[in-house]
């Protein structure tokens, strides 16, 4: 029997410590059912790896995607630091922004998801708020996390006519979860905010020209039975494939 071949999607990893007290490299499970059930091969990429072999690492890969997790140094961005900015992990974030850009010149499929689509803004030259609720006027509550469950339905997002997002939502409206207290200020070069909380916050980019780069800024991993969410790792996974392919 004829074995098939799946594109093979590396996944960012964090850090995180186990209850003896050892630093372990960590992905949700979510992110790797998502892909695994869209049609991809999920691989860890941990913490660590040399942010200079960003380009040997992906060319051995079809995609990329970009998980959620701790706060990006805002040392990163300039940005004003907040006695909420937690679990900062430098190395992380020079691997996270190296395999980015380098995706990005490369031109391999990117999804960038929570965390993940501020480290695609900060890569490109944007920045963020360190803490919305103290630095954006009449927001709403976007950080729905540790008491709630992943899947709670915060907000709707609008999501820009014609975008990619839009084309692949099929909507110009969706319901979103929220899990993140840092956001989207000023947007990087090249970056165009294609997706929009009732308040006006940033809440999906989009590279111009690139052929699948998107970052979004709630967790679609963890609204697996939304339609949705099901066709944006479908079309993901469809552009990793023709990297395969190819």
């Amino acid at each position: 029997m004829a074995q098939t071949s799946h594109p093979l999607i590396g996944i960012t990893s964090g850090l995180a410590h186990n209850p003896a007290s050892a630093t372990v490299c960590q992905i949700g499970q979510a992110y790797i059912s998502a892909v695994h059930q869209a049609g991809g091969l999920p691989v860890m990429i941990p913490v660590g790896v040399d942010p200079c072999t960003a380009g040997e690492l992906l060319s051995r890969l079809d995609g990329l995607l970009v998980s959620g997790g701790g706060d990006i140094d805002p040392d990163r961005f300039n940005g004003v630091m907040h006695p909420k900015v937690d679990y900062v992990s430098p190395e992380r974030d020079a691997l996270e922004i190296s395999l980015v850009t380098t995706a990005l010149t490369m031109d391999k499929p990117l999804l960038a998801i929570c965390r993940g689509i501020q480290v695609l803004n900060v890569a490109l030259g944007g920045t963020l708020y360190t803490h919305i609720q103290d630095q954006v006027e009449n927001t709403l509550k976007h950080d729905w996390y540790p008491k709630f469950p992943r899947d709670k339905i915060a907000h709707t997002v609008s999501l820009k006519c014609e975008s990619k997002l839009d084309q692949i939502y099929g909507a110009d409206e969706i319901r979103v979860n929220s899990l993140h207290h840092q956001g989207i200020a000023q947007l990087g070069k090249g970056l165009t905010a294609t997706a929009f909380a009732p308040d006006g916050l940033v809440e999906g980019l989009e590279v111009a020209g690139a052929a699948f780069a998107i970052g979004v800024q709630w967790h679609p991993e963890c609204l697996p039975n939304d339609p949705g969410t099901q066709s944006l790792f479908r079309a993901f996974i469809d552009a990793c494939n023709q990297v395969h392919l190819s």
